[in-house]
């Protein structure tokens, strides 16, 4: 049943909420579905907070100002000639010109 592009997919978006009968298990499983669907949107949220405060107990922002010196790590370089071993584990120091994010540093 194609209603103006609209599919409905599950009993519960075929249902009808002016009618004036419906079948008893059809509105019971109406129910559940709305039950099910409220239980579902409360687990991801509390997930999602979980996550979320396990997220910041791990990490701080950087506090990087302009004019300070960092390094810069060589594991992911690969131009580097020479064996691992050997290479430096880090860049000799750059200095800071701009922020653009606090990400993004």
């Amino acid at each position: 049943m194609l209603e103006k592009g609209w599919n409905q997919r599950l009993p519960y978006d075929t249902l009808k909420k002016d009618l004036v009968y419906i079948y008893p298990k059809a509105s019971s499983f109406k129910i559940i579905l709305e039950k099910a669907r409220h239980d579902a949107k409360r687990c991801v949220q509390e997930s999602f907070k979980n996550a979320q405060g396990r997220w910041d107990k791990s990490h701080k922002l950087p506090d990087f100002k302009v004019g300070d010196l960092v390094l810069v790590s060589t594991l992911n370089i690969n131009n580097i000639k020479g064996t691992k071993k050997m290479k430096d584990s880090f860049a000799r120091p750059f200095m800071i010109k701009a922020l653009h994010e606090p990400n993004a540093v």
